[in-house]
């Protein structure tokens, strides 16, 4: 089975993602279910169908949780520290795009925990894929959906 890389903060919050649905979550579906159960015919029971929709969701959810956590692999940045200024998994990379000038700041990450308006791209995504192992100073080239693009790399941080 191939493992998946993910952070140890990243693995925390997925687990306890995890854990509030097997706990809280799902537990007051079932009380939900149960109560609209009692308001008799269920066929023309919206409450009992909402709440099992719910309860579709919920166990779906459970279920991904539970296989991503089986994949994944805990990577410590910090066992890279021998790496200097080259963008590693758990490094910080500031890039400006060469056409706009616009700077952008990702944290690199594994697939699970990525969240680009968190700040965090995956290594496997293609700008992931064209920063990891790059320096400071270094230009990288993406493809894009609007086509190619320029980066210059020009900071990263542990």
């Amino acid at each position: 089975m191939q493992r998946t890389p993910i952070t140890r903060e990243g693995y925390d919050r997925l687990l306890a993602e995890l854990q509030r649905l097997q706990k809280e979550e799902r537990p007051a579906i079932i009380k939900a279910i149960e109560e609209a159960r009692g308001h008799g015919d269920l066929s023309e029971n919206a409450e009992y169908e909402a709440a099992k929709d719910k309860q579709g969701l919920i166990e779906g959810r459970i279920k991904d949780l539970t296989q991503k956590l089986s994949e994944c692999e805990i990577v410590e940045p910090s066992e890279h520290n021998s790496d200097g200024g080259r963008a590693i998994f758990g490094r910080t990379v500031v890039m400006e795009d060469l056409e706009t000038g616009d700077v952008a700041r990702y944290r690199l990450v594994g697939p699970y925990e990525a969240d680009v308006q968190a700040g965090t791209i995956s290594v496997t995504s293609p700008l992931g894929k064209a920063l990891i192992g790059k320096e400071e100073g270094a230009e990288v080239q993406v493809q894009t959906p609007k086509g190619k693009r320029m980066f210059e790399i020009l900071e990263v941080q542990a």
